[in-house]
């Protein structure tokens, strides 16, 4: 699946072994698990030779198109005992803060969502020790018995081992339960970093790279599309980057069932994990490392995963449009309601509305699609815009826009990136 030969002007000063890297991938060669550790640790001009050939197989997959999905979460609880280490979403029944929303909630939430034109609800929760294995099924039923064409992205490859130990079931047998419930595709959440090192630290290894994987390739199987993610920026590093890309790009040749990487950066400010052990613990990706993920990603997964997604929830509006300049093709989600970000001390909003999201790609120079879960292009926003709206949530203050004044000449055809 690997493309064929590109030239792509690297720039003087790169060193001979990144160079010897790039100019292998862009001429169809795979990008090794060692040359990716290789490409992670770059330093200074070696980036920007990244950046270009990550780019540029951007360009090739994607043109100039910058997608995104209306949609909202959901998290139906907060409440769960499996204590990882890394989360701050969790909570305790007892504590006031704790939540659980019935049936009822959750369709009128999915309702509200629908009639503000979104096509998704991505539907995840806590692990509730009470809750039964059944009350996945039932939250499918009862929004597909009032919205049939909504499409619902949920339940992460922790849930679907919660349930299917709850209800005693193998994972092929819960999830095509759970598909001819109306389960639509999955989010490739809990993987953090798939390496059991790491793991042991941040969640005791209580889902192991192991199960996650095989729940992975079980729901790949029965027809079940999911994301894949990647967590980083904390007690990790470039070879456990490397490894955790590279495993998620031999599943791809094995299923095909990925619909996207969405590297999410360790937002440290009200996590546990950080704050019991600053001393060990970093406190996020620099700035270097956010644009390396997304650009090597690019490279070693180009002709396995065409979709590379930013996450404005951690990095802001204003990080996240440029990143586009770094391989990335998909704005994510409206979102609507953001809980697990902010629980870890996230302050980027909850919502970011089609409109702005369409203003933004325009101000770096791209053009905005609105795409649905599995990446069918539904509408391009070449000379009109979406429906204006008003946010769900009150900001109180917050503008994602704000900071696009500050480059009042942008316009659809001239970026920043």
């Amino acid at each position: 699946m690997l493309l064929g030969k590109q030239k792509v002007d690297l720039g003087s000063g790169v060193s001979a072994n990144i160079r010897e890297i790039l100019n292998n991938a862009l001429n169809g060669g795979e990008v090794s698990l060692a040359e990716g550790e290789a490409l992670f640790n770059a330093k200074s001009k070696d980036r920007f030779a990244i950046y270009k050939v990550a780019d540029e197989f951007r360009r090739q997959v994607n043109g100039d198109h910058v997608s995104f999905v209306v949609n909202r979460n959901i998290n139906f609880t907060n409440i769960c005992y499996m204590g990882c280490k890394f989360c701050n979403f969790a909570k305790r029944t007892e504590d006031t803060n704790a939540e659980w929303l019935e049936l009822e909630e959750i369709v009128e939430r999915a309702q509200v969502a629908w009639n503000r034109g979104a096509t998704e609800v991505c539907i995840q929760g806590g692990l509730h020790p009470k809750m039964s294995g059944n009350y996945y099924r039932e939250i499918l039923l009862a929004i597909k018995s009032k919205l049939p064409d909504m499409h619902i992205h949920a339940f992460s490859p922790f849930e679907i081992w919660y349930g299917s130990k709850k209800t005693k079931m193998s994972y092929r047998d819960f999830m095509s339960d759970l598909k001819e419930c109306g389960l639509g595709s999955m989010p490739g959440t809990a993987a953090e970093i798939l390496d059991t090192e790491v793991r042991q630290k941040l969640t005791k290894n209580k889902l192991s790279a192991e199960k996650w994987v095989e729940i992975i390739r079980t729901a790949h199987k029965v027809g079940i599309k999911t994301s894949a993610t990647i967590m980083y920026g904390h007690v990790d590093g470039p070879r456990h980057w490397a490894g955790h890309i590279d495993l998620l790009r031999n599943i791809q040749k094995e299923t095909g069932g990925f619909t996207e990487l969405v590297p999410l950066s360790f937002v440290h400010t009200d996590s546990p994990l950080y704050n019991n052990d600053p001393d060990t613990v970093r406190p996020g990706p620099t700035l270097d490392e956010v644009d390396l993920m997304h650009a090597v990603s690019r490279i070693m997964l180009h002709g396995w995963i065409d979709n590379i997604q930013v996450s404005w929830t951690k990095l802001g509006a204003e990080r996240a449009q440029s990143i586009l300049g770094r391989g990335v093709n998909d704005f994510g989600g409206t979102l609507m309601n953001e809980s697990i970000s902010r629980a870890a001390g996230s302050k980027n909003g909850q919502e970011i509305t089609a409109s702005e999201i369409v203003t933004m790609i325009r101000a770096a120079g791209r053009i905005p699609v609105r795409r649905n879960t599995l990446y069918e292009i539904k509408e391009i926003y070449k000379k009109h815009d979406p429906v204006a709206i008003e946010p769900l949530v009150e900001r109180k203050g917050y503008d994602p826009l704000s900071f696009l004044e500050m480059f009042p000449e942008q316009s659809p055809n001239k970026g920043k990136l």
